[in-house]
């Protein structure tokens, strides 16, 4: 067996990732730091727990929380926030074609997930710079974070464990050059490299020189 990661990281990533957005709690002049995550609005990604886990945040320290993405789950994630008194901090913008430009831009990504089929988003999240902080779901980010070294790994569904990581990031954020080295390995580059030398060892293997 040999096992290679999805390129998940495109060569595309850093202009993408440069590239100008409007929006007001992002730009050079924001008075608060911000959470991001970025995913459907379906029961798997279980953002009732981040937003439980955003409510006890805002109780310590002034924060803002944007999720980008659209789902059937839309107004009863709405209805929980305001329940839990947040609306005036939370954003739920919706899809957008470019979220590498808010993870570049934003102080801290967030994965509440229940299960995840790998986890792209926390690599392009990493690629672009941003620090992580993930459910220890399976499957997929307990690998991209090795074991934890690159982004904290939270119980699922426990929102008082993802909110002490959250601060415990936005307070000592892991260096971006260590990030983007880590996501590197998952990069199209990366990946290709690796099925041709995987190719090579197979053609010497079933060929041998004579």
């Amino acid at each position: 067996m040999t096992p290679i990661y999805n390129p998940a990281v495109a060569p595309s990533l850093a202009e993408r990732a440069a590239a100008s957005i409007s929006h007001p709690w992002l730009d050079q002049c924001r008075d608060r730091p911000v959470i991001l995550s970025v995913g459907r609005l379906v029961e798997t990604k279980d953002y009732p727990t981040l937003l439980r886990a955003f409510a006890r945040i805002r109780q310590v320290r002034r924060v803002r929380l944007i999720i980008l993405g659209d789902g059937k789950d839309r107004e009863q994630l709405m209805d929980l926030a305001r329940e839990l008194e947040i609306t005036d901090d939370v954003d739920m913008a919706g899809w957008v074609s470019n979220p590498e430009a808010y993870m570049a831009r934003a102080d801290v990504f967030a994965l509440s997930s229940k299960s995840e089929g790998f986890g792209n988003v926390l690599v392009e999240a990493m690629a672009c710079g941003c620090p992580v902080v993930s459910t220890d779901c399976p499957s997929g980010p307990r690998e991209i974070l090795a074991d934890g070294d690159y982004g904290s790994l939270v119980p699922v569904g426990d929102s008082a464990a993802l909110a002490h990581e959250l601060v415990k990031a936005l307070q000592s954020p892991t260096p971006k050059e260590a990030l983007q080295a880590r996501a590197a390995k998952f990069s199209l580059e990366r990946s290709a490299d690796e099925h041709l030398a995987l190719f090579s060892t197979v053609s010497e293997r079933d060929n041998p020189a004579k």
